[in-house]
């Protein structure tokens, strides 16, 4: 999941360099791409309920996850001044702790193959031959 995250992390990094003007962490970014299809399957209280345990379980590691904000919509902000306070580095390593711990909390719930398939919906860039855990060379 590590690596899937990472991937995600990067995918989102690249992507906000391309729209200027946003400096949210790549997490809330990618969690607000899986927030549709999560409502639709879980239901926005359990999908507010996911995010919740993730962040929870995520702020062990990584303090600055501690000062994120989840909306009851399931939306994650940070208040500006403590997010200037992490460097660059850290901002994209809890980004991928936290989007990590998102996935694997999804794939003990729903499972691997729904959570990659669910994955490669948003992003079928990542999976150009189509996702698949199975094979070594995806994530």
């Amino acid at each position: 999941m590590r690596d899937l995250a990472g991937r995600l992390i990067s995918w989102e990094i690249s992507e906000q360099n391309r729209s200027p003007g946003s400096a949210r962490p790549p997490a809330f970014l990618v969690s607000e791409k899986l927030g549709p299809q999560l409502a639709t399957l879980m239901g926005r209280r359990g999908y507010h309920a996911l995010l919740s345990r993730t962040l929870a379980l995520s702020q062990k590691d990584v303090v600055w996850l501690s000062a994120v904000i989840l909306a009851e919509s399931g939306d994650m902000g940070i208040a500006d001044d403590v997010l200037k306070k992490v460097d660059a580095q850290e901002l994209v390593a809890g980004s991928a702790a936290l989007v990590a711990e998102l996935l694997g909390l999804l794939v003990a719930f729903i499972g691997d193959n729904l959570t990659l398939r669910l994955v490669g919906d948003i992003w079928p860039a990542l999976f150009p031959e189509g996702p698949n855990f199975t094979r070594r060379d995806n994530p």
